[in-house]
Order: structure tokens, then C-alpha cells, then sequence
């Protein structure tokens, strides 16, 4: 199981949104120009990543804005979205290109390049497909651990 503190930033009846990657976090890593989080928080500064947890050891109901809290998600989901979210796409293209090069010969590159756009695309639309499909499905998605600290309990 990996774990990950983050402050919830909004709660909905089946799921909080919490916000896990900090900049100031960002700032004093040693990877920060090869890191994607750091990369994205460069391009969108002002729009942090939010993570959708569902219900686990905690109902989201126990949570609040700005309370911190703990996440979990099996190592192997990790694993197998980034096979959906990368490969699915890049072997749908692959495989496109090679149809459209073997049904157009004569402009085999030409073909080559249309089927690979064309699926690329069915492969993005493949994964949002994938993702909405599963959008509830508790087994693919980081669920609430532990409230680590309370918002109540930083008012003076």
C-alpha cells in the first residue's frame, strides 16, 4: 500500500478531494527538474493536482475542508493505470499505423501517419472510457486512511 498526506480541499456525499503535492515541498527536492509534479506545478502555477479519495477506513463525512489527512492506494493499481494511461494509446497508434501503411501502399508513410493519429486517438478515447467506467470503483481508487490533524484543532 502506498500512503500519502494531503489537505482536503473539498467533500462530496461519496468522496473528498484532496490536494497532496505542495510547493514548498517542490522546492527543496534535488529532482525538481526532472520531477513531473514540479514540471506541472511550473506550467499551472496557482492550479494544484487534486486526488479524488473514496470512503475507506474513514467516511468522508468525518472530513472537513482543510482537515489533513492520509490516502492509500494498492501498488498495484499504480502499476496497471500506467499501463492503461500510457501503453493503451501507444499500442492502439502502433497498431494503426501499421493498418493504415498496409491499406495504402502506394502512400505507405501517408497511410502510416493517418492510422497513427487515428489511433492514438481511439486510444485516448479508450482510456476516458476506462476511467469513467471505473470512476466508483473502490478497488482502483486512493481511499481515506486516517485524519492526521483537524482543522478544529488550529484555531486559537
Amino acid at each position: 500500500m502506498l500512503t500519502e498526506t494531503g489537505t482536503v480541499m473539498a467533500v462530496e456525499a461519496d468522496a473528498v478531494w484532496v490536494e497532496t503535492v505542495r510547493k514548498t515541498t517542490c522546492g527543496s527536492c534535488s529532482l525538481q527538474q526532472g520531477c513531473g509534479h514540479g514540471l506541472m506545478n511550473r506550467l499551472m502555477p496557482g492550479r494544484q493536482p487534486l486526488v479524488r479519495a473514496l470512503a475507506g477506513a474513514l467516511q468522508p463525512a468525518d472530513c472537513s475542508v482543510g482537515d489533513e489527512v492520509t490516502i492509500s492506494i494498492p501498488e498495484s493499481v499504480i502499476v496497471r493505470g500506467s499501463a492503461v494511461v500510457y501503453l493503451l494509446p501507444l499500442v492502439c497508434m502502433l497498431a494503426f499505423a501499421a493498418l493504415g501503411a498496409s491499406l495504402l501502399p502506394l502512400a505507405a508513410d501517408g497511410g502510416a501517419a493517418l492510422g497513427a493519429l487515428g489511433g492514438f486517438s481511439l486510444g485516448v478515447l479508450l482510456v476516458r472510457y476506462h476511467a469513467r467506467r471505473h470512476r466508483d470503483d473502490r478497488s482502483l481508487h486512493p481511499t481515506l486512511v486516517s485524519i492526521r490533524s483537524s482543522q478544529a484543532l488550529h484555531i486559537s
